[in-house]
């Protein structure tokens, strides 16, 4: 039986993604189906779910500590669409890189940068945007 926790880190994850959120999971459950459900309960059913930051302010933070870790490619890939999918356009994404370049130097702001280009262009190939 799935918790409260878990079916509002769904819908929440659900509202940010569309479907591409639940896919990450599903690849989960061969292997780390526990990782899966402590993405949806922790990350999206309390911290996500909590109110006080919008949506796109929360996918803007985590745009930007996706970008400065510099190696977290997939998954800032996937944050920039959720980011696009909250509201934020294309230029504020690349601002947040541009800000990067300040505080996790330039390779982080090329590689945010570069991801940004590739969902972008996915984005368009798609007939999204």
């Amino acid at each position: 039986m799935e918790s409260e926790r878990y079916i509002r880190g769904r819908e929440k994850l659900r509202e940010i993604d569309g479907h591409a959120g639940e896919l990450v999971i599903e690849a989960l459950k061969g292997i780390a189906p526990d990782l899966g459900r402590y993405i949806f309960e922790f990350g999206f059913g309390d911290i996500y779910s909590r109110g006080i930051l919008t949506l796109k302010e929360r996918e803007i933070a985590t745009v930007a500590a996706l970008a400065a870790l510099g190696n977290a490619q997939p998954q800032l890939k996937v944050h920039i669409h959720g980011a696009l999918n909250v509201g934020c356009t294309r230029q504020e994404v690349v601002e947040i890189m541009m800000q990067m370049a300040v505080y996790a130097g330039f390779p982080a702001a090329l590689n945010g940068v570069f991801a940004a280009k590739e969902v972008f262009a996915e984005r368009e190939n798609a007939g999204q945007e």
